[in-house]
């Protein structure tokens, strides 16, 4: 048997219209996608795209394309799906390299990119550091030396979103109208990762997440800046193309309970009604 799993992604840090198109860093968090390929008949509780990936793979390796009948699939996630958590990326790129390392192969970081990018819009979780990406051509790649120390309260609406039909959408023109706020949010990021600035890095994924408002509204935005000025958060993130919000802080700071109660009184909780502590963790496919 072989296996492999990659993390889940708490939204995105940023996205939105940079270097010329649409771009994102994804935010790694320590919930995971574990797929195992096995010699074995095709089963048939497979997620979506495991199956087609293997057959990439194969491709790519120029395997017979009938091997993939006598390969079989398991898997284990505990990332919610159609949230905006990357659950769709962790299980293929996942299902990628299970399937190389059954094989005997592997495959670097810009080859499982651009063999995922060709199924699916992609986040950069399969990237061991923090990556500017280019989510639906793999072109842009560009790493960051920096693993930011933060947990995020993660907070989970019970609204669900495709990605695929979000991409679907006419966007550009509000993309190219917040332009000017991601570079200025891609400028924070740098200087946060150059610094290793924890309080710069709440500025730019807040800051990302208030142009995001304009392509993708999330409820009680407001009442959660105001939450982020009062406790002095580092900041918060969105799924850009989802519908959960990060509230990104230190436990050994910030006073946890607090949060809760205070997501509580002001009402937030009704729109989140599951709130989950998670840490940012390293990102790429173990």
């Amino acid at each position: 048997m072989a296996e492999a799993r990659c993390p889940a992604s708490c939204g995105e840090l940023i996205q939105g219209w940079i270097l010329g198109g649409e771009k994102l860093i994804s935010c790694p968090v320590n919930w995971f996608s574990t797929v195992s390929v096995t010699d074995g008949a095709p089963g048939c509780h497979e997620r979506p795209r495991m199956r087609q990936m293997l057959r990439a793979v194969l491709a790519y390796f120029d395997q017979p394309a009938d091997t993939a009948c006598g390969l079989h699939i398991d898997f284990d996630s505990t990332i919610p799906v159609a949230k905006g958590l990357a659950s769709s990326t962790a299980d293929i790129a996942a299902t990628a390299l299970a399937t190389a390392r059954h094989l005997g192969e592997t495959l670097e970081e810009a080859t499982l990119a651009a063999l995922c990018v060709s199924l699916e819009p992609t986040d950069s979780t399969l990237f061991r550091q923090l990556t500017l990406f280019d989510h639906q051509t793999a072109a842009t790649q560009i790493s960051y030396d920096w693993q930011p120390e933060v947990d995020i309260l993660l907070l989970e609406s019970p609204h669900i979103l495709n990605t695929e039909d979000y991409h679907r959408r006419h966007r550009q023109t509000a993309l190219l109208a917040s332009a000017a706020s991601l570079e200025r949010a891609w400028q924070l990021f740098t200087q946060a990762a150059e610094r290793h600035d924890n309080a710069l890095l709440g500025q730019s994924t807040t800051l990302s997440a208030q142009a995001s408002q304009h392509l993708l509204v999330k409820p009680d935005f407001p009442a959660l800046l105001a939450l982020v000025e009062e406790l002095d958060l580092y900041g918060l993130n969105v799924a850009h193309s989802g519908s959960v919000v990060g509230l990104l802080l230190d436990r050994q700071l910030h006073d946890i309970e607090q949060i809760y109660w205070q997501l509580h009184q002001r009402n937030i909780s009704q729109n989140y009604p599951r709130q989950h502590l998670l840490t940012m963790v390293p990102g790429g496919v173990r």
